[in-house]
């Protein structure tokens, strides 16, 4: 999370354990490593993660597609295309 630099699985985990509201990455932030790939431990920028495919590149695990319409938790993206 933007807001404490520690990854959590989805918002609802983050609201229930860090005590603080949270910050979204601003669309500068996307070259960050800042996804994190909870079958190998790859980190993925939020580009490469948006544009994965719904599949690490690392080790082929799938990524939930749903997610996408959760990004506006996470990420920056005020309608714009990702």
């Amino acid at each position: 999370m933007a807001c404490c630099g520690v990854y959590y699985a989805c918002k609802d985990c983050h609201d229930a354990l860090a005590g603080h509201e949270i910050k979204v990455w601003p669309r500068s932030g996307w070259d960050t490593p800042v996804v994190l790939c909870g079958a190998c431990g790859l980190e993925l920028t939020i580009r490469e993660y948006m544009h994965s495919n719904y599949q690490c590149p690392g080790c082929t695990a799938r990524f939930n597609p749903g997610c996408r319409n959760h990004y506006h938790f996470y990420f920056e993206v005020n309608g714009d295309p990702v």
